[in-house]
């Protein structure tokens, strides 16, 4: 079956952008951290959950499906796969949420259910398939920053876009599984880094040094577009 990665084009923009800069030092704006009130509305169904509320359970597949879907299928570039870890993950979920005790958020819980089981599943499977741009999802066409994009481009500058989309859905299938992690986690997802090195249970510097050494693969993979960058 070909596969491909759905690289959306606004991480792709702000990718390029990273690259383009050579990774000079620069100030960023600090990441926010998780919304209280999906913190509250979680540990609410949770309980509900945990008091046997089925429906509470089929809210929180709902809430975060969208979501973990994008990061399973930026992990494994296959649909199907995608799907069936997707099952596994909230079936495990609800097999242990009795046993949650909030010791983190449901979010981060979830999460690292999901990048665990897909890591897990990539080192049985081995990851390297032929690259296919007729797989590209085709929620991309509805993605707000590509609609915003398209409405104020030229043509020129499209073209460009697309073919940086290719060199990077190529430049993601390079990568290890643990580095692709964090760089969805990071550019594609926006997480933060303290969020991703709770989900990965490992150390915020463990989660930098993963990540400039992939944004240093990528450079390496990406030469021509960091001399001449997207404008």
């Amino acid at each position: 079956m070909s596969t491909a990665v759905a690289l959306p084009p606004g991480p792709a923009r702000r990718i390029s952008d990273l690259l383009s800069s050579g990774f000079r030092p620069r100030v960023k704006a600090k990441r926010k951290p998780m919304d209280q009130s999906r913190t509250d509305e979680d540990q609410q169904l949770v309980a509900r959950t945990q008091e046997g509320d089925v429906a509470a359970f089929d809210q929180l597949v709902v809430k975060y499906t969208p979501r973990l879907y994008g990061l399973v299928y930026n992990m494994t570039s296959n649909h199907e796969d995608t799907n069936d870890l997707l099952q596994d993950v909230f079936s495990k979920a609800y097999k242990s949420i009795r046993g949650f005790r909030g010791k983190s958020s449901f979010y981060t819980w979830i999460h690292s259910i999901a990048v665990n089981m897909t890591l897990n599943f990539l080192k049985k499977r081995g990851r390297r398939f032929n690259l296919s741009l007729d797989d590209v999802d085709a929620s991309i066409q509805n993605d707000k920053e590509f609609l915003e994009l398209t409405q104020s481009s030229s043509p020129v500058r499209e073209a460009d876009l697309s073919e940086l989309q290719v060199r990077l859905n190529e430049a993601m299938q390079k990568l290890s599984d643990e580095h692709r992690a964090v760089v969805t986690m990071f550019h594609i997802q926006g997480m933060p880094h303290a969020e991703i090195s709770k989900i990965l249970n490992v150390s915020e510097g463990t989660v930098r040094s993963r990540l400039f050494y992939a944004n240093r693969q990528l450079q390496n993979y990406l030469e021509e577009f960091r001399k001449n960058p997207v404008s």
